[in-house]
Order: C-alpha cells, then structure tokens, then sequence
C-alpha cells in the first residue's frame, strides 16, 4: 500500500490533499498510547485533554482568535449545515448566497427555503466575482445570513470578503464565509476579516480527513441552536467524544502549512505558472475565471471541442478533475462554470487543475505533453 500512488501524478490538490509526513508523526502517540477519552476525569483522560487544549490555542493563535472561539466538527461541510440549520428559528427569513458557492451551501439554504426562508442566490460576472452594489441592492430588512466563499474551489477566484462583511454588518447580517480553500494556503486573521461564522477542513492542507472546524464570533454565538446533542463536550455545542488525533492533526497542518507558506506559494506558483502558459498555447484553448483575484495552486481551463470527462479518463494516472470533487458523480456541466456565463458544451470542456507541496516540475511537464497530444487526438 505504500506504493499505490507511486505511478500516479496527482494534480487535484482542492479535492484533498496528502497528509503531510510531519502531521502523520505527530498524530501516532494519539492512535498508539495517548488513545484516552479526553472528556474522562482520571489523570490520563486529562493528560490528553492538556494536548488537545494546547492544539485547540495552537489553531485559534494561528487565525487571531480565541480556542472558546472554535468548534471541531468532522469538515467544512458539517460545519456550514450546523451554522445554516441552527439559525432556523431566527425571525428573520432571508438568506442571501452566491450562486458559485460549494454544494454545501446550496443544498443547506434548498433545505432553509423548505422551512420557510426565502434564498436570492446572486449572480457573479464571468470573471466569477460578485459584484458588491447587486449584494447591497439584496439585502433586505429580513435579511438574516449572508453566504460567501473565500476562496471559490473550482476557479481558485479569490472573493473581497472584508468589503462583503462590511456591506452585511452595515445592515445588521450576519456572514458565514466558507475558507475550506483559504485556510492554509493564506494568512487569514479574523481580527481583520471580521466575519461570523468561518467554515474550515483540515484535509485541504495536508492534514487529515474527518476533521474541520468551525469558527463563531462571540457575539452571536448564542443565536446558533446545536444540532448534535449528547454528552455536552465542546461548550454544548457539538456533543460526542472528539476527534483527538484529528484535532491534534490539524494543528500540526495548520502550524506547517503557515510556516512553509512563503515557499510553498512561490514552488506551486511557478510551476502553475509554467503549466498554464504551455496549456495555452493549444488553439481554442482559455482560462476560466479572473486571473488577477485568484489562488496561487488553481487554473482552470477550457478545451474547445473536448469533453473533460474523456480527457480525464484517458489521462489516466494523471489525477485531475472537471470540478468539485463533491460533483464528479455526475455528468453534468459544472454550476460555477454555468454561473460565469459559460455555454453547457464549454462548461463540459473544462478542467481544474490544482497544485500542491509535492508537485514536482518533471511532473508538469509530463502532464503539458500528455494533454497536449490527447487535445489534438480528441478533436481529431
């Protein structure tokens, strides 16, 4: 098993990433000899209650809050439907969201619209930015939660989160951001991102699956009615036995990804660089999504005429994908990419592909050359 993706070159990196060698060594003792339930009173119980509390300050320093702050949850996904569901018995009825956002989002504020609320699911330009005069001609007198992601995960386009806040507070909204691509590949202080409620998971910077977090400022945290009920750990807000390991793990990820920041930025962003300028020099060939709001590791990219699911499957060892990793069950065209204004046949004809620590320049240049000639296979 150690060998199984020794044949694959991976460039899919928003759909999760390696757990990083360093995140895994710190993790053993928690599955080896530190297995002990943290909630219990006896002295091992609270020796590993001491580890975990030292984790949680470790996350919480590393985004400028508070650990009473943060509540682990099992990823961005539970995270946002604990924010969405738990707000369902505010007066106010409207929610407002982007129509690019994850899945995760749409299907909660479908499932708030069944309890009675009503959704104005905005419009991005091609570029796939929102434009802020459209989000402050929505906001109502009703409106209860402003929905926005940080960092869109198929385009890497990068959203102006604290003017976002600033139009949403103006009117007294509240604003759930969606970080699970910012958080570890940018310096994010909440301090200055004066956000409500931040959805994060631990699996999007080398750290493990089945681990997230989700930020909630103190001042309305009393608004947000917990959906897990139980033994009462983490303030009553999520009950169940925690997620020691994972825990212990993502603030081994979260500490590395923030120190290895500058050079992982400058590694990913030359070879994504390279890569781009290569992939397009291919006839009928463009990028989706603005190029000067965008993260460091994403292009996504059309190819006219081919459709994304035959070059993703003659590929073969070569990972890449046609969007969300959330979506791939299904054949059709990509919601962001419809959302931007492109045509169904484009948004079938694009592909995202996401860089990371261990890609490798040989790697690059294996994948230009394979997509090269597959391009011209397919359109022939």
């Amino acid at each position: 098993m150690d060998n199984i993706n020794s044949n694959f070159i991976y460039l899919d990196y928003n759909a999760t990433t390696p757990v990083d060698e360093r995140v895994l060594n710190e993790m053993l003792p928690f599955f080896r000899t530190g297995y002990a339930n943290p909630s219990g009173s006896h002295l091992f119980s609270l020796t590993i209650q001491d580890a975990m509390d030292q984790a949680s300050e470790n996350i919480a320093d590393r985004l400028s809050t508070l650990p009473q702050n943060i509540i682990f949850t099992s990823g961005a996904t539970e995270s946002i439907n604990l924010v969405l569901k738990g707000l369902q018995f505010s007066p106010k009825k409207h929610i407002v969201s982007i129509s690019t956002e994850h899945k995760a989002v749409l299907e909660s504020c479908t499932f708030m619209e069944r309890l009675g609320f009503e959704v104005s699911f905005l419009k991005v330009d091609h570029q796939g930015m929102l434009d802020l005069r459209l989000l402050k001609e929505s906001i109502r007198e009703d409106t209860l939660l402003i929905c926005t992601m940080l960092v869109n995960n198929e385009t890497g386009i990068i959203l102006p989160i604290k003017q976002i806040c600033e139009i949403a507070h103006q009117s007294h909204a509240l604003v759930l951001c969606d970080a699970t691509q910012a958080v570890g590949k940018m310096n994010i202080s909440l301090q200055h991102v004066d956000v409500d409620f931040m959805a994060f998971s631990a699996h999007k910077f080398y750290g493990p699956k089945g681990i997230g977090g989700l930020y909630t400022a103190s001042r309305v945290k009393e608004q947000v009615i917990p959906q897990i009920h139980g033994g009462g750990q983490q303030q009553g807000w999520r009950s169940g036995t925690v997620n020691t390991t994972g825990i212990i793990g993502m603030a081994a990820a979260l500490r590395i990804a923030l120190e290895d920041l500058e050079v992982d930025q400058h590694h990913i962003k030359q070879l994504r660089d390279h890569f781009e300028s290569e992939l397009l020099t291919i006839p009928d060939t463009f990028i989706n999504g603005s190029t000067s709001h965008r993260l460091f590791n994403t292009t996504n990219i059309c190819f006219k005429g081919v459709l994304s699911d035959q070059l993703i499957t003659r590929l073969g060892t070569i990972s890449v994908s046609s969007g969300s990793a959330c979506s791939a069950v299904t054949s059709r065209p990509s919601h962001v990419l419809k959302a931007m204004g492109l045509s169904d046949l484009d948004a079938l004809s694009s592909i995202r592909f996401s860089l990371g620590r261990f890609t490798r320049e040989a790697e690059i240049s294996q994948t230009i050359m394979r997509v090269k000639q597959l391009v011209e296979k397919l359109r022939t």
